[in-house]
């Protein structure tokens, strides 16, 4: 039997980041780990907000993919306030999707595992946030010692869905 974990995932995606998104789904199923989805494993009938948290309540732990979805090439900063500041440099967003579900997720106690792109540094993403540790979106074309990295994150996080599942 697979345990169920909710996976907040955009669901168009480029083709690196279907590929990072497979690796980690491949994780899951190494430790036996069902991915449940919004749009992708169950859709939904009623409000999609309402969805979520349905799904959620059903799951053991919850792993949050920070893929890039806008860049803002420049920008404004808190306009017409007195920490008003330009952007002009590229700056990457993640859906507003990953923030509501992480939401969700932090309320419902639920181990979390979040992934971010290099470029994705806001909301649930900035450092101290929350209280789980943001990894670097994995890389099919990562070195041995990084895939191993990747697999002793899930070693320590699927133990802390366990402990969740069967209640101890």
């Amino acid at each position: 039997m697979r345990i169920p974990v909710y996976v907040s995932c955009p669901s168009s995606l480029s083709e690196d980041q279907s590929n990072a998104r497979a690796m980690i789904l491949g994780q899951l199923e190494r430790f036996s780990l069902e991915p449940r989805s919004l749009g992708r494993s169950d859709y939904p009938t009623e409000l999609p907000l309402r969805e979520v948290l349905l799904l959620a309540r059903h799951c053991s732990g919850g792993v949050i993919l920070g893929f890039e979805q806008y860049r803002s090439l420049t920008g404004v900063h808190k306009p017409d306030t007195t920490e008003e500041k330009s952007q002009d440099s590229p700056i990457s967003f993640p859906t507003p999707w990953n923030q509501i579900e992480a939401g969700i997720l932090f309320g419902l106690r639920l181990p979390m595992v979040m992934f971010r792109e290099k470029d994705i540094e806001s909301g649930v993403f900035a450092p101290g946030i929350t209280d789980v540790f943001i990894q670097p979106m994995p890389s099919p074309e990562a070195e041995k010692a990084q895939k191993t990295a990747l697999g002793e994150v899930f070693l320590k996080w699927q133990a802390e869905v366990r402990r969740h599942y069967y209640g101890d």
